[in-house]
């Protein structure tokens, strides 16, 4: 394996941020395909119903996606500071503790799912009408959870292993993957919404196994570690996977937000549009990875080079990476949102016929969704600045502004002030005061330093 040779003490902070940066954002830009080409193929293979049904569903595996994140993030950060003090034997050791970790919680989080099925489409808002595709969809999905999980916290400890183009194909492959079996189930054998569950299933499956495969065979530094089986060793690993589920709480947030948003949206679109309201609604939702993928990619390219210099104790390398990073992330919200504003007719036709209602409301909404990707790009780059310097508290409080505080109030009575197009635009204005405070209180707290 070509490994490449980062240094993240004394490398250039340009070259070292791109070296990340560009293998990241094409592997999750591979990842948020999986479920932009799901939309695309279940809105042409099944309709309106089956988007909306998928979209409903979608929440469970964005918690799960959030437990790996989170877990992922507590570890690299923690690993890194401890590469950063040439203590290799602990970093292992918090490998190991994450994916045990983590495992434990995705088993719950499955047995929940296949014991209780009706009872966990009543908590997403699915309506009679979606429940069977609904269903269907969801038991399907449920056993890859845990591989999902294992993915995601693999990808972060690959890249501080000095790999990021493995990482990268871990996303990547399974993604290729999932669009020719996603097009084989949906369309020559007709299995509707289940197979496009089993694609993803399958697909979730690799990318799990290619981030084991990694430590057990091809990894520099970071191995797994055999843990002592005493008392002791137990409340040392609960200690230590407690202190990474603080550290990235604020990634697990994100992804709860955004199931919020999803819940939240659901129910809303449905009250005021229906059905046809929730499938044009799913549109966005199918989107929003693409805006995440662009952000999180400017934020884990840069934490384990945050994370490193700050236990080194090099804050001028720590404030460079964030001015790097902050740029990055104004350019690619910049680019994503005029994409989408541009070019939303084309895009809901990639996902729905003209024919359908929800094609008239997804064309006209879409614009107005497109404006959130700037400044989240801009708030997902921040939290994840104060997450690497194991600022939890800071990165919680703003991963809660922006993704319930202020998104639940603007879905609940946006709508009721502006009409519909209130519906469209409660995420932008969440995220938009969230980027005013936040950046607010950057500059005070700067200006406050320099003055003291």
């Amino acid at each position: 394996m070509n490994r490449d040779k980062l240094d993240f003490g004394t490398m250039k902070i340009g070259p070292l941020f791109r070296a990340l940066f560009f293998p990241t954002l094409i592997g999750m830009i591979f990842t948020s395909l999986i479920t932009v080409i799901d939309g695309m193929f279940v809105g042409h293979g099944v309709g309106a119903d089956g988007i909306a049904s998928v979209n409903i569903v979608a929440p469970t595996y964005m918690i799960a996606t959030g437990i790996g994140l989170m877990f992922g993030i507590g570890a690299s950060v923690i690993a890194s500071i401890k590469l950063s003090e040439g203590n290799e034997r602990g970093a292992n050791i918090i490998l190991t503790q994450s994916f045990l970790a983590s495992t434990l919680l995705a088993l719950i989080m499955v047995v929940i799912i296949v014991t209780a099925p009706e009872w966990t489409l009543g908590i997403l808002g699915c309506s009679d009408q979606l429940k069977g595709n609904a269903l269907n969809y969801m038991l399907f999905l449920a056993p890859a959870l845990l591989f999902v999980m294992i993915q995601c916290i693999g990808m972060m400890l690959i890249r501080l292993d000095g790999s990021p183009k493995y990482a990268m194909w871990c996303q990547a492959i399974p993604a290729v993957i999932n669009i020719i079996l996603d097009y084989i189930m949906i369309f020559p054998i007709g299995m509707g919404v289940k197979g496009a569950a089993v694609a993803t299933s399958i697909s979730c499956v690799i990318g799990g196994l290619m981030a084991l495969i990694y430590f057990f065979g091809f990894s520099s530094t970071l191995k797994f570690y055999r843990l002592k089986m005493s008392a002791k060793s137990l409340m040392l690993s609960l200690r230590n996977a407690g202190y990474m589920i603080k550290i990235g709480f604020a990634t697990f947030l994100t992804e709860i937000a955004m199931s919020v948003m999803m819940i939240t949206g659901n129910y809303m679109f449905m009250s005021r549009l229906g059905e046809q309201g929730v499938a044009a609604y799913s549109i966005a939702c199918y989107l929003f990875p693409v805006v995440f993928s662009m952000a999180n990619a400017v934020a884990q390219s840069a934490q384990p080079i945050i994370s490193f210099n700050y236990g080194a104790h090099n804050g001028d390398r720590v404030a460079r990476t964030l001015k790097v990073a902050l740029f990055t992330a104004l350019v690619c919200g910049v680019a994503v949102a005029a994409g989408l504003a541009i070019g939303s007719k084309g895009i809901v036709l990639a996902f729905l016929s003209p024919s359908e209602p929800a094609f008239g409301i997804a064309s006209h909404g879409l614009p107005f969704f497109a404006l959130c990707s700037i400044f989240f790009a801009l708030n997902i780059t921040f939290i994840g600045y104060y997450q690497s310097l194991e600022k939890a508290g800071i990165s919680i409080v703003y991963t809660l502004l922006r993704g319930i505080v202020l998104l639940v109030p603007s879905f609940l009575f946006l709508p009721g002030l502006i009409g519909n197009e209130g519906l469209w635009l409660a995420i932008p204005v969440a995220e938009f005061i969230t980027s005013l405070v936040i950046v607010a209180v950057f500059l005070l707290k700067r200006r406050n330093y320099a003055t003291a």
